[in-house]
């Protein structure tokens, strides 16, 4: 769709890629900084606009790249969801939380209350992608 953020891929880290989906990793979130997304390749805005065969290969990869961010991160929280208010292309975010990032407990969205404290590993995003690769063959 002409003027979509989440059609065109460039500029993107892509973390695994079928010709339904892609994982990326998310660098522009200042107040969440172990943040990936699960990106429906497709134009489409929700979930009931999939088969449900198309639905449970998305579910799927959604709950691949959770267990791949508890590996890596080992976080006290991890936050899924797909709201599309903005954007309205079919996405998740999957989004590792901590103690002490800037909004815990509340939303990553939400104002600041420190100064994120937590020290990620440089090459989470390979550590990521490794983590996929491994479980999905």
């Amino acid at each position: 769709m002409e003027n979509c953020p989440l059609c065109c891929t460039d500029g993107e880290e892509i973390l695994f890629q079928t010709e339904e989906l892609r994982v990326i990793a998310v660098h522009n979130e200042a107040n969440a900084p172990a943040f990936c997304r699960v990106i429906w390749n497709a134009h489409a805005a929700e979930m009931t606009d999939l088969t449900v065969a198309q639905r449970a290969v998305l579910m799927d990869m959604v709950y691949r790249v959770e267990a791949a961010m508890r590996e890596v991160f080992n976080p006290t929280k991890i936050n899924l969801a797909s709201l599309g208010n903005v954007v309205p292309h079919l996405h998740w975010h999957i989004i590792a939380r901590f103690e002490n990032d800037a909004c815990f407990p509340a939303p990553i969205w939400a104002v600041p209350v420190r100064t994120h404290g937590m020290g990620l590993p440089e090459d989470w995003p390979q550590r990521i992608k490794d983590a996929l690769i491994r479980a999905i063959g």
